[in-house]
């Protein structure tokens, strides 16, 4: 079942509360999302798209397949 922009921020939420989050989509299963966190200061961007594929609790190409491609852009904030 496709997932929806809300549920996917609602899953980036709730494992940065403080960041600023974009998601956008159209088909619900290939979204693109925007994370600014303080927490990604000083780790590299392999290490900040695992930190968001993990706030995504499996979703991404798991045996349910809700979504199947999540363009990243994730950074600290200015």
């Amino acid at each position: 079942m496709p997932m929806h922009t809300h549920q996917i921020e609602t899953l980036l939420r709730e494992s940065f509360p403080n960041a600023r989050i974009e998601v956008s989509g159209q088909d619900g299963v290939h979204m693109s999302a925007v994370v600014v966190d303080e927490s990604f200061r000083g780790l590299n961007r392999v290490q900040q798209q695992r930190a968001v594929y993990a706030a995504l609790k499996g979703r991404m190409d798991g045996p349910d397949g809700e979504l199947h491609a999540l363009a990243l852009t994730t950074r600290a904030p200015d």
